[in-house]
């Protein structure tokens, strides 16, 4: 598989490249984001709030749905006064019990590890929320614990549902008062990710479109994505794992200052190292930084000092900020771009960004 950018603004090319229609998924996190809240509000998430605030929030998900905690915990922020965890597994911490709130969240309704954790809750008693396919073993779980379930129906794999996954969990912390979230919020949300849909939609050259400029850049590199803040972390990650699903490409993804103790040192290391007499350039490292509005002033300062290193040693760098006053805006408009860019670097190297044969293989192995 060989990069070439020219498909990227060939619209023909890129419908081919394209049978599944992983570009349209992303162009519906709009519509995600409206459908779910009204999805929430209709399966009266509301409830939760009549028992009052449990004592701890645990979301149990994998791979797309797992997300869904991430994001939930990093727009609740620093001010959460409680704690909020994911459970990317089969069992619930030990310490989880009758006064918490688990959160089963699962596109399909079927990941063995979701209904596992699920099951476990409604076992030890504690108060449950699911979210997942209609008609699923999730929902039976949910509706036999007589606990609220939020139907969400997402087209094509998991991880292009990820407003459809995380939007009931924010307007359930909205509803048990850990983080203002009214109506006006996820419209705020909703038209950033409409504007980045326009930006970065299949007609718009590369020169102006800031999702084939991204792929563009990450092509031929092994990126490093930086997160300055929790918030921006969580984007990071998406930003990897996007890259590993859509585009079957390596990245690493870290959050300051965290990384400034471990994974910088990787700037002195051989793939740091640019021969500029070769015939054929090399894969080189690239550092992309991801920076929050709501930085800790060390971390800005780390933030500015590491940039500058990685500009001392000839390391290629990208700098984007979040955007909006929310956390969850902000939010969306790091994902956002990071999901337009992993589709057209699969698009680029000729790459078909929706099957993901491997994981398919691994699940069927394991069930044989």
């Amino acid at each position: 598989m060989s990069w070439d950018a020219g498909r990227l603004d060939d619209p023909g090319r890129l419908e081919e490249g394209d049978p599944s229609g992983m570009l349209r998924a992303v162009a519906s996190s709009a519509a995600q984001v409206r459908t779910a809240h009204r999805a929430a509000r209709e399966a009266g998430v509301s409830s939760l709030a009549g028992d009052g605030r449990p004592r701890a929030i645990a979301v149990a998900g994998v791979g797309g749905s797992g997300i869904a905690g991430d994001v939930l915990a990093a727009v609740c922020g620093y001010g959460a006064p409680l704690p909020i965890v994911t459970v990317r597994s089969h069992r619930l911490p030990g310490w989880i019990g009758p006064t918490d709130l688990v959160i089963a969240v699962s596109c399909s309704g079927a990941s063995e590890e979701t209904l596992a954790a699920a099951t476990e809750a409604v076992r030890r008693g504690c108060r449950l929320l699911a979210v997942g396919a209609p008609s699923s073993p999730l929902e039976a779980v949910a509706r036999q614990a007589r606990a609220p379930f939020v139907p969400v129906t997402v087209g094509g794999q998991p991880r292009s549902g990820v407003w459809a996954l995380s939007v009931p969990l924010v307007v359930a912390a909205a509803e048990l008062g850990l983080v203002r979230a009214g109506e006006e919020v996820f419209e705020a949300v909703a038209g950033r990710l409409e504007e980045i849909a326009h930006g970065c939609r299949p007609t718009s050259e590369s020169f102006i479109n800031p999702g084939k400029s991204l792929a563009l850049a990450l092509a031929e590199t092994v990126p490093m994505i930086w997160g300055s803040s929790p918030l921006a972390a969580v984007a990071a990650h998406r930003w990897a794992c996007q890259l590993n699903e859509n585009a079957k490409y390596p990245a690493i993804w870290g959050e300051l200052p965290e990384s400034g103790h471990n994974q910088v040192v990787a700037f002195d290391g051989p793939l740091a190292e640019r021969d500029i007499f070769a015939d054929e350039a090399g894969r080189t490292l690239r550092l992309v930084v991801l920076r929050d509005t709501e930085e800790h002033p060390q971390v800005a300062r780390r933030r500015e000092v590491v940039l500058r290193l990685a500009q001392d040693r000839n390391v290629p760098v990208t700098e984007i900020a979040a955007e909006g006053a929310h956390p969850l805006e902000r939010l969306a408009s790091l994902i956002g771009l990071g999901d337009y860019a992993s589709v057209y670097l699969a698009l680029g190297y000729g790459i078909d960004p929706t099957p993901v044969s491997v994981i398919t293989e691994l699940k069927a192995r394991i069930s044989q």
